[in-house]
C-alpha cells in the first residue's frame, strides 16, 4: 500500500493557500514549520501518493501522513508543536530568588569585588550552568562594569544648552569648531616585525616596544563639514594652544565669526589666551561643563584616528608618527562627513536625572 494515493485531497481556500505559501517560503520562521507547510501544499491533489510526496521532500511517509491529518483536523493551528511538560524544575522559586538577591545585594566572602558564576555556584549550591541560565534570563551581568562621572559644574545646565544649541542650530555667517588636544601620542616601535593578517588568524604584534617619544595632536573639527584642521606639536602649554588658535584664525575667512567649543583645561583659559581673544571680537569661546568631554565632538575624531592610525602602528621616530598622522588627516578630509548630533539638552538632562535616581537608590 506504499503507493496508495491520498484518501482525499485537502481543500484549501485562496487565503489558506496564500498563507501556506508564505510560510513555506519564509526564511525567518522555523524550518520545521516551513516543511509542514510544504507537506500540506503537496497533499492538495487527490492523485498524489504519500510515498511520492515523502520522496519529493526527502522525509518519511509517516511524517507526511501525520501533518496532512493534523492540518485536515485543525487547519493552520495543527502545524504548530504542542506544548510539552518537559523535565520538572530542580530549582524552585525560593532558590532562584536567593540567587538573584545574592547577586544584587552582596559581595563574595573571599574579598572579591564581584560575583562569578563559579562563586555563585559555591555560595548558593546551584550548578554553574543553571546560574548562567538564570543570570541571562534576568539580564544580570556581574562580570561587567560601566564607568560614569557626574559633572560638578554649578553652571552645567547653562553650558549644556549653549553647546548643544550650537550643534542643533548653528548661527548664520559663523563657523562652529570643536577644538582640543590629544596629548601623549606615543611613537612606539615594536621590537619585532608584525605578523600579517591571514585566513584563520588575526594580525600579531609584540607586547614590548621601544618608546621614541611623544607628540601632542591639536585638532579643530568643523561641525558642519566634518573636516579637521590638525597640527602636531611637542608640548601642550598655552603657547602651543595660542599658536594653534592663530593658525585657525588665518584659515577661517575674515567675514565669518568663530564659535570655538573647548574644555576647561588650564591652557585654554590662560591670561595670554584671554588677551588674544579679547582683541578679536569675532571669536566666541564656549566651554563645556567640567567632566563633560563627551560634549566635545572632536573627541570622536580622536577616537577614530587612535583606532585607525595610532594604536596598532609602529613608528621609528616622533617624526615618523607625525608624518603618518598628517597623512591620515589629509585622507580623512577628502571624504569627511559631519558627526550627526541628535540629542537635545532636555533629553540629556532626563537621562542624567534617571542616573541620579539610580545613584540615590544605592544609599550612598
Amino acid at each position: 500500500m506504499a503507493n496508495a494515493t491520498m484518501k482525499s485531497a485537502i481543500a484549501l481556500s485562496e487565503s489558506e493557500r496564500a498563507e501556506l505559501v508564505s510560510i513555506a517560503r519564509s526564511r525567518s520562521l522555523p524550518a520545521a514549520l516551513a516543511l509542514r507547510a510544504r507537506i500540506v501544499l503537496a497533499c492538495t491533489t487527490s492523485d498524489a501518493p504519500v510515498l511520492g510526496v515523502a520522496r519529493e521532500l526527502g522525509i518519511h511517509r509517516g511524517t507526511v501522513t501525520k501533518w496532512r491529518d493534523r492540518y485536515a483536523q485543525y487547519r493552520l493551528a495543527g502545524l504548530y508543536d504542542e506544548l510539552r511538560s518537559g523535565r520538572p524544575r530542580t530549582v524552585d522559586d525560593e532558590r532562584v530568588a536567593q540567587l538573584i538577591a545574592t547577586t544584587l545585594h552582596s559581595k563574595p566572602t573571599d574579598g572579591g569585588t564581584h560575583w562569578s558564576t563559579r562563586a555563585l555556584e559555591a555560595s548558593t549550591g546551584i550548578s554553574k550552568s543553571t546560574v548562567q541560565r538564570y543570570l541571562r534570563a534576568f539580564n544580570l551581568k556581574p562580570h561587567r562594569v560601566e564607568t560614569f562621572k557626574l559633572s560638578t559644574d554649578p553652571f552645567f545646565i547653562e553650558k549644556l544648552r549653549d553647546v548643544v544649541g550650537l550643534y542643533l542650530n548653528p548661527p548664520d555667517n559663523a563657523l562652529v569648531l570643536c577644538v582640543d588636544e590629544k596629548s601623549q601620542c606615543q611613537a612606539l616601535q615594536r621590537t619585532q616585525p608584525m605578523l600579517p593578517l591571514g585566513l584563520g588568524y588575526v594580525e600579531g604584534v609584540t607586547h614590548d616596544y621601544v618608546r621614541h617619544g611623544t607628540t601632542t595632536l591639536f585638532a579643530a573639527l568643523n561641525v558642519m563639514s566634518g573636516q579637521v584642521l590638525a597640527q602636531c606639536r611637542p608640548r601642550h602649554r598655552h603657547q602651543e594652544f595660542l599658536a594653534f588658535l592663530r593658525s585657525i584664525d588665518k584659515a577661517v575667512p575674515a567675514e565669518l565669526d568663530v564659535h570655538c567649543i573647548v574644555d576647561n583645561y588650564a591652557s585654554h583659559k590662560h591670561p595670554k589666551v584671554r588677551a588674544w581673544l579679547a582683541e578679536r571680537p569675532r571669536w566666541h569661546m564656549h566651554f563645556v561643563p567640567t567632566y563633560s568631554s563627551w560634549l566635545n565632538q572632536v573627541e570622536r575624531f580622536f577616537s577614530v584616528i587612535t583606532t585607525r592610525a595610532i594604536r596598532r602602528g609602529s613608528f621609528n621616530s616622533v617624526k615618523d608618527l607625525t608624518e603618518k598622522i598628517d597623512r591620515f588627516v589629509q585622507t580623512y578630509n577628502q571624504s569627511s562627513k559631519p558627526f550627526v548630533w541628535t540629542a537635545t539638552a532636555d533629553s540629556i538632562l532626563e537621562k542624567l536625572a534617571r542616573l541620579c535616581g539610580r545613584i540615590n537608590g544605592t544609599g550612598h
